[in-house]
């Protein structure tokens, strides 16, 4: 059997997603990172941006996440966020709207929030 990390999306309000994977990417201040099994042990901060799970099955799962942190050690890999959700709970429509309306009222934060959401709805479909 191949090596696996068990790996847990946590938000501020609920745990989004928990499993086993081969091959978590994220993105942190530093970069972006991608954590295999065996991966050294590391603790960085999360930057806004989608994050891929390729899961043992061969399955991928995407999440938008909002900052927060990452920390890996002896196969487990914690990522908690401030905000996440997964792909399939996004309504692209929704979105697409959001990052008008943040255009119109020149918000940029609310626009990266917005695009970060759209990328990965769009990644995960």
């Amino acid at each position: 059997m191949a090596a696996e990390l068990h790996v847990a999306l946590v938000a501020a309000d609920r745990e989004v997603w928990s499993g086993e994977a081969t091959l978590v990417v994220a993105r942190t201040t530093s970069g972006d990172i991608g954590v295999m099994p065996g991966h050294q042990p590391l603790l960085g901060v999360l930057e806004s941006g989608p994050v891929t799970i390729r899961t043992r099955e061969g399955g991928t799962v995407v999440a938008a996440v909002h900052g927060g942190f990452i920390s890996f050690a002896d196969d487990k890999l914690s990522l908690l966020a401030e905000t996440a959700e997964l792909a399939d709970e996004i309504d692209v429509k929704s979105v697409e709207q959001e990052i008008a309306r943040a255009k119109a009222e020149n918000d940029p934060e609310a626009g990266r929030r917005a695009d970060v959401r759209l990328r990965a709805a769009t990644a995960g479909r």
